[in-house]
């Protein structure tokens, strides 16, 4: 391997990106890889197709099973969805806001999971689900394992647009000591294998306004949930 508005406060959805971020791979762990830049030459394909899946689908703040409300907003698209309440985590077939099935996962969007996951070394990789998170300044995320799919096989393949983030990156102990990861638009990153369940996070966005995305980050998580 190599080493238009999204909808969200005052975006827009068509400016254009002049930024350009370096190709290139950084390896996290023995089977976990930032992708740098890998998604660039998707991002005027996957716009359109995310403003149609949100059109169906809308951001919501969700609220966990402890009672706290998630400072991300959350959709999803494929057969399943991610969803979380006072009853606890889980995937369902329906969006449980509009009782719908969840939008349909865009070719584009799972092309570019297949491709990314097969450059990190998984090439059998077929997505089922993509949860979809948009960070307003502010926003973060928990240290957490993704543990509500039926089994750990397949990769989670990460997408970051719009706004920077640091991505902690730890051990399988909450405890472990976390790698602090600069993310910036079009990085992709795909950890699996003997990394599948390893610990990970958001620290809080800051301030900023992205030519294309606007003043948030929206980050694609694709996974094997059924």
């Amino acid at each position: 391997m190599r080493s238009k508005p999204i909808p969200g406060p005052t975006a827009d959805l068509f400016a254009e990106d002049s930024s350009q971020q370096s190709a290139g791979s950084e390896q996290m762990g023995e089977q976990s890889y930032v992708l740098r830049g890998y998604a660039l030459p998707w991002v005027e394909r996957l716009l359109p197709e995310l403003r149609h899946v949100l059109a169906q689908s809308p951001f919501r703040k969700m609220v966990t099973p402890g009672g706290f409300t998630m400072s991300a907003a959350l959709s999803s698209c494929g057969e399943l969805g991610w969803s979380t309440d006072r009853t606890g985590y889980r995937y369902t077939p329906l969006d449980p806001d509009s009782q719908q099935p969840w939008p349909v996962l865009p070719d584009s969007m799972r092309q570019l999971a297949v491709a990314a996951a097969a450059e990190a070394g998984f090439a059998l990789f077929e997505p089922d689900t993509c949860l979809i998170n948009r960070y307003v300044p502010g926003a973060k995320m928990s240290l957490h394992q993704d543990k509500n799919e039926r089994d750990y096989a397949a990769p989670v393949v990460s997408v970051s647009l719009g706004l920077p983030a640091v991505f902690l990156f730890g051990g399988h102990l909450r405890t472990d000591k976390t790698q602090k990861v600069l993310l910036l638009h079009g990085d992709v990153v795909v950890w699996g294998g003997v990394d599948r369940l390893r610990f990970h996070g958001v620290l809080p966005i800051k301030e900023g306004v992205h030519p294309q995305i606007g003043p948030q980050r929206i980050n694609l998580t694709f996974r094997m949930a059924g």
